[in-house]
């Protein structure tokens, strides 16, 4: 069993979770490093929940860093709500920062390959530099002197129209069977005003070269990431022996793909741009405020994701099984109250021995009829009451119905309208039907009910299908309800 003495203790590895490798209690730190393009989705919810189980876990510190080397596609808005969405899930930084606050360092570093002769500016096409990586064949400008490569490294930085052609790339091995070791991409201009720098640069590093540095600069020791990044692990681990700087242990785990779902920012952003959601808080949206706003509980969201920690296998996950986990983690705790279909209902005349109940009268029941911490509420009874048509459906005269949280009626009318006499201690073992039912009273509460569908009508896209063949074009349905006055 993993202890620390001087701690008191580690808690047991949630089930699911493996154990930190090479992590110190007191020392360790995990970082989450979104960008702020867009808004939190599910499959973010089990990176952040894992690099903040791992820094509780060990008593070190997490760190929430705004990866924003992209100008043209981050927003101050998409910022907010990721510091909104990580306090939704409990998730409680230690440090929050930005890859921006470290612009002038990672130029420095960046500096430092290109003096060091393993770093060269290049102004070959994409497409073309695309062929060279995958024929492995150098670039004609991989043996720049230094002094070159500097030159055109100031100028593409200082925002010229010249200089905008070139990008910094690193010389590492074009012969490797890595592709991301063929001399990837660290640098390159882009003279759109950042969100918080403005125009103070012209030029930003790749997240390839500035997650390396960030990340040793900040003291993290375990950079968690999914197994997607694993071919990028050695150059990851390359440009930190390169910059002689401090390293950080890799440790990966498996992404959590959903059925009928994209997870891409820029898919989900075109949803919302073609008005087939309202907003990123769309109930039928995988984002963070879109599926709690379904009805998701954090807990149970928590508990989901790190049984699926230690996996390193991608999984494609059914919603359905999701939500019903969701379900049991909320039953217990979700108080009861009545309603019927707005429209297809059916009015009942209950008679009482002993008098008429036609005023405002109430019984007192449970708000959970198995949680009775949850305490009591009234329930408005009488003579008039409304019932499902579907679940009057069949009733027969001399039949004993069971009125949920009242009591027992036995039927004594069904043609020309629908009657039964309430049944003093009648047994509730004995009636077939338990209905739902709620008291005829202009107090009672007017609902909208909403079901969902999912947006994609495939499980699971093929690579090369368009998903924009596949939106499903009926994703909402909504009925009346009348519910009970509370």
């Amino acid at each position: 069993t993993e202890y620390y003495a001087k701690e008191g203790g580690l808690e047991d590895l949630h089930p699911g979770m493996a154990t930190l490798e090479g992590a110190t209690v007191g020392d360790v730190c995990t970082r989450f490093p979104p960008e702020p393009s867009g808004y939190l989705h599910i499959g973010h919810a089990k990176a952040c929940l894992l690099n903040h189980y791992y820094a509780r876990r060990y008593q070190g510190r997490l760190v929430v860093r705004f990866d924003d080397t992209n100008p043209s596609k981050e927003k101050d808005e998409y910022q907010k709500s990721i510091v909104e969405d990580l306090a939704t899930l409990g998730v409680d930084p230690d440090v929050v920062s930005f890859t921006s606050d470290y612009f002038g360092a990672i130029r420095e570093y960046a500096e430092c390959m290109i003096r060091a002769g393993i770093a060269y500016m290049d102004d070959t096409p994409q497409e073309l530099m695309q062929k060279e990586r995958m024929d492995r064949t150098d670039s004609k400008h991989r043996n720049q002197s230094p002094a070159e490569a500097q030159k055109l490294f100031d100028l593409m930085c200082s925002g010229a129209e010249e200089g905008g052609t070139y990008c910094l790339r690193a010389k590492i091995d074009m012969t490797s069977n890595n592709g991301t070791m063929r001399d990837p991409v660290l640098y390159r201009q882009n003279t759109t005003p950042h969100h918080r720098t403005g125009t103070a640069h012209k030029a930003y590093p790749t997240y390839d070269l500035a997650c390396p540095i960030v990340d040793s600069l900040e003291g993290v020791t375990h950079a968690l990431r999914t197994t997607e990044y694993n071919d990028r692990d050695e150059q990851y681990a390359w440009l930190q022996r390169a910059l002689g700087v401090r390293r950080v242990r890799v440790h990966a785990f498996a992404r959590m793909n959903f059925m009928y779902t994209e997870l891409s920012k820029r898919k989900l952003a075109w949803f919302v741009d073609n008005g087939h959601v309202p907003g990123w808080d769309d109930p039928r949206f995988p984002t963070i405020r879109g599926v709690v706003r379904r009805g998701l509980d954090v807990r149970t969201l928590r508990a989901f994701m790190l049984s699926q920690g230690a996996s390193r296998r991608i999984t494609l996950m059914d919603w359905s099984k999701f939500w019903a986990e969701n379900k049991k983690g909320i039953d217990a705790g979700a108080k009861r109250f009545m309603a019927v279909d707005g429209k297809d209902h059916v009015a009942m005349e209950v008679t009482f021995e002993g008098g008429d109940k036609g005023g405002d009268t109430f019984l007192t029941t449970g708000f959970h009829p198995k949680n009775p911490q949850l305490g009591q509420r009234v329930v408005r009874i009488g003579k008039n009451i409304l019932l499902e048509s579907v679940d009057a459906e069949g009733l027969t005269v001399g039949e004993n119905i069971v009125l949920m949280r009242w009591g027992v009626v036995r039927i004594t009318q069904v043609q020309g309208g629908l009657a039964g006499t309430f049944v003093p201690d009648g047994d509730f073992k004995k009636a077939k039907r338990k209905l739902t039912w709620i008291a005829t009273h202009r107090n009672n509460t007017p609902c909208l009910l909403k079901e969902f569908d999912n947006l994609i009508s495939k499980p699971s896209l093929e690579e090369g299908e368009d998903f924009k063949d596949f939106v499903n074009p009926h994703t909402l349905a909504t009925s009346e309800a009348i519910g009970d006055d509370g």
